[in-house]
Order: C-alpha cells, then sequence, then structure tokens
C-alpha cells in the first residue's frame, strides 16, 4: 500500500470557456531561439538522392532510435551477426556506420532503447544477457561503453513521456532498487555508479512514487507521482522535496486517471488530464498550484499532435463536437482556447496531424473534402491558413506523414501515382516542394520517417526488401554541397 504524501494545497477547479474561431489578428514576428533564420537558410538538402549508409546484411533488419550525438548519429540496429546493438554513424562522409559496441555477445540482443545524450555522453537501457537490463553509457567508442549501474527504469509504457531524461546535465530516471528494499522513486545519475543514486524515497519503504512522464520546463523537471488513490501533477529542481501542482483522484492504477502528453509553450506548460473516461482536458500550469487550471473538455479522441508558434500552442481536437476535428490554438486562457478553422464542414472534420512549426509557420496534414489529404499551412490566423500545396489533384490526396521542420526546411513522406510512400523536402514554397529519389522503386512504398539532422546530412529510415534500412541526405551549407554530390 502506498504511504500517503505530506499535505498538498487545495486546487480550485476553473470554468472551461466556449470556442469560437480564432480572430484574423496578426501572428506576431519572431525566430526560434539558437540559430537565426539567414543562419537556417544557408542550410540545404545537396542534391535529391539519399544514400543508404550500409548494407546490414541481414534478412531482417529493423533500425531504430535515432538521436544526434557529438559529430555523430546513434542508433540501434540489428545486422544479422549481433544481434541488435548500438550503433553509430558519420553519415555520407567521414568515419562511416559502424557497431559500437557488441553488448550482448554474437546472437544475443542487447536491444537498446531509450537512447539519450546528456553533453556528449549517451544514456540507454540495454541487456548484456548476462546481468540483465540495465543502465548503461557510451561516448562512441567500444571501451567508453559501460554499465552504469544495475538499475532499471520503468520504461513510457507506464505512461507517456520519457524514460530518460536530461536535465542539469545529469540523467533522471524513475527506478526501484534490485534488492527490492525500495519501491520505484525519483533517481540521477552522472554516468557514474557513485554518482547514481535516489534523490528522495517519497513512499518511504516499499511502497512506490511511480515517477513518470518527464518533461523539461523554463527550468524546472516536471512529472507525474501516484500516491494512494491520487496522482499528482509536481515540479522539481532536481534534488529532495517538490512542488505539488495538481491532484487527481484515481480509483485504480488499472484503470489510470491521467496526466500527460505535455508541452512546452514559452513560460506555460500545456497538458491532458482523462478521469478515467477516455476523454480529456486541456489544461495549463505556469508553476504553482494557484496558476494550473483547466482551459476546455474535448470530447472524443484525445487532442494530438500539440506544437509551439508564437507563444501559443496548436493542436487537432474536437473529434467529438459537431464540427469534427480541427485545428485548435490556445493562449493559456479558457476565451483563448479556439478552433482556428474548420476546413471541412461538418461532423467529418479535416482531421489535421503531423504538426511541424518551419520558417514562423505551421504546416500540417488535413483533408478538407475536396483536395484529399495534402499538406496545409497556417500562421495562426483564420485568413491565413490555406491549401500548401496540391500534391495529387484530386480527391485521393498525397497522404503527407511524418512531416519534420529541420532548419527552416520540411521532409516528410508522401504518397503519388506510381511512387508509393516516398522521401519529400520543401524549404516553405510549393515551387520548393519536390520529390527525393526513391528508395523503394515502383508503386512499393519505403514509408520514410525518423527524420533527424545529424552533421552534415540528414538521416531518416525506409522500408527495403531487407527491412527498415538507415538513409542519409548530404544536407549542408551551400558552399559545401558540391563536394557532397
Amino acid at each position: 500500500m502506498m504511504k500517503p504524501l505530506r499535505p498538498f494545497p487545495v486546487l480550485l477547479a476553473l470554468l472551461a470557456g466556449c470556442a469560437p474561431t480564432v480572430d484574423d489578428e496578426p501572428g506576431p514576428s519572431g525566430e526560434d531561439p539558437g540559430l537565426s533564420a539567414l543562419a537556417r537558410r544557408e542550410w540545404a538538402p545537396c542534391g535529391s538522392t539519399p544514400s543508404r549508409l550500409r548494407d546490414l546484411g541481414a534478412t531482417s533488419v529493423y533500425v531504430y532510435a535515432l538521436v544526434h550525438g557529438e559529430g555523430v548519429l546513434f542508433f540501434a540496429a540489428n545486422d544479422g551477426v549481433h544481434g541488435t546493438e548500438l550503433w553509430k554513424s558519420s553519415g555520407t562522409g567521414g568515419a562511416g556506420t559502424v557497431m559500437v559496441r557488441d553488448i550482448a555477445r554474437g546472437l544475443e540482443s542487447s536491444g537498446p532503447t531509450e537512447l539519450t545524450m546528456v553533453g556528449d555522453q549517451l544514456f540507454f537501457l540495454a541487456d548484456d544477457d548476462v546481468r540483465g537490463r540495465a543502465l548503461w553509457a557510451s561516448d562512441g567508442t567500444e571501451a567508453g561503453t559501460y554499465l552504469v549501474k544495475r538499475v532499471l527504469p520503468i520504461d513510457a509504457s507506464f505512461g507517456e513521456g520519457q524514460t530518460l531524461v536530461a536535465y542539469k546535465d545529469r540523467i533522471y530516471f524513475s527506478t526501484v532498487v534490485p534488492d527490492g528494499t525500495d519501491g520505484y522513486e525519483l533517481w540521477t545519475s552522472d554516468g557514474t555508479e557513485a554518482g547514481t543514486f535516489m534523490v528522495e524515497d517519497t513512499a518511504p519503504g516499499q511502497a512506490s512514487s511511480f515517477p513518470r512522464r518527464f518533461i523539461v520546463h523554463d527550468g524546472f523537471l516536471y512529472f507525474v507521482i501516484s500516491m494512494e488513490d491520487e496522482n499528482w501533477l509536481v515540479r522539481s529542481d532536481g534534488g529532495p522535496g517538490f512542488t505539488p501542482l495538481l491532484k487527481v483522484p484515481d480509483d485504480s492504477l488499472n484503470d489510470e486517471a491521467r496526466i500527460f502528453r505535455m508541452k512546452s509553450v514559452g513560460r506555460k506548460l500545456f497538458f491532458l488530464v482523462d478521469v478515467n473516461d477516455g476523454e480529456a482536458s486541456l489544461y495549463v500550469t505556469e508553476g504553482t498550484a494557484s496558476s494550473t487550471r483547466p482551459l476546455r473538455f474535448f470530447p472524443g479522441r484525445y487532442p494530438h499532435d500539440l506544437v509551439a508558434l508564437h507563444g501559443k500552442l496548436y493542436f487537432s481536437a474536437g473529434s467529438g463536437l459537431p464540427e469534427g476535428e480541427e485545428l485548435w490554438v490556445s493562449d493559456g486562457t479558457a476565451s483563448g482556447t479556439r478552433r482556428v478553422k474548420d476546413l471541412r464542414p461538418g461532423a467529418t472534420g479535416s482531421e489535421p496531424a503531423s504538426l511541424a512549426v518551419s520558417g514562423g509557420r505551421l504546416y500540417f496534414a488535413a483533408d478538407d473534402g475536396l483536395h484529399g489529404r495534402e499538406l496545409w499551412v497556417t500562421d495562426g490566423t483564420a485568413s491565413g491558413t490555406r491549401l500548401f500545396r496540391d500534391i495529387v489533384p484530386g480527391a485521393k490526396g498525397s497522404s503527407p506523414e511524418n512531416v519534420t521542420a529541420l532548419q527552416d526546411w520540411l521532409f516528410f513522406s508522401a504518397t503519388t501515382p506510381g511512387r508509393g510512400a516516398e522521401p519529400w523536402v520543401s524549404d516553405g514554397t510549393a515551387s520548393g516542394t519536390r520529390a527525393l529519389g526513391e528508395v523503394a522503386p515502383g508503386p512499393a512504398s519505403s514509408s520514410p520517417r525518423d527524420f533527424i539532422r545529424s552533421g552534415w546530412d540528414v538521416f531518416f529510415t525506409a522500408e527495403q526488401s531487407t527491412g527498415r534500412e538507415l538513409y542519409a541526405l548530404p544536407f549542408r551549407p551551400e558552399e559545401h554541397c558540391a563536394r557532397a554530390r
């Protein structure tokens, strides 16, 4: 039985508002932090032909968990000889694509998951087939890949969110000590055994608080805990103690009242709450219990594809409303939580998905009932929401998927007659939107996904007859493209 927490402040429920359409107010100007728009635009795809980086040789290859490291891409793959292990790639140049270490020797698989960078160090979970699944770390070399400590963090299947999260140059996670003397609590690690320890025994003894759904927001670590029949959203500075923000009663952990899908937007943290009925309300907090409040209940499918643009939250929602599922926006107030535009009048809805922000605009896939499922764009206003490009004219559409923004370029999958689902790229203009070379020739689909930039390449995975392989397209400052062709 879980032990109760110290008394928490009582939170007052706030009323949610109605849902008018967004006014046609001009979107504020501004740039994402980091690279300037000019610096981002100086980078460009070099050519149109992706390269398979290495023939892994197995009859059933599966590449997954792509993570950008220090000058290298880390990923997990099975080459048919060593089982599923940790690999790295320098892309289309450099040292190439090699296995980092055969953690579980021979055909056995260590099955690396939860690959997470903290500075120049990679943390992940793996099983060496001797000591069981545990926390590992790597500097990208065989000798520098090692078991940190024999603890097994609970994975995100217990709830949405990261299993391992980087915060203040350390990794944070939830685990239990092997001898069972303590329950699942918040732990941290600096990559050494001595520096891997429990932060606080929130539920003393063998009881567990089950910290999960970690997210770093506004300089703090946010996560969910469970105590007795209550779930709590809490804020932490990474040390003992935390600030409780919201309590959600829960009848049982098997039918869990969920606090999930957290998204950081400026100083505000948005999230969903489902109290055991399969439908959710949108909430927001600014880091205190008094600022944590509900914004609106959404019947039907959970709101999804939450993204930030111009200090506001954009998302797809409303499948249970008369207008169907459409694009919504919230500024963190009940009255400012509104539908952007009803692209497909009626209960069917345009069902926006694969939302991505690039160049100060939001791109998404939607079906207005006339053009089929195609790529749309918005500046955040109703009048500024329009069809971006009708790739396949007519009612069928090109079904864009996995839309990913990388330095003001869009990479995505689109299906066209005679080509199947293949990789596309866009510079943010209709005329600059083009197909890349086919990975699976003819009507077969390679279904590209997992687009990520690392070094001077954009990597992605795609289906071949041998399985899901790793591909790359040179992506560099334009003056360096010639040497990549």
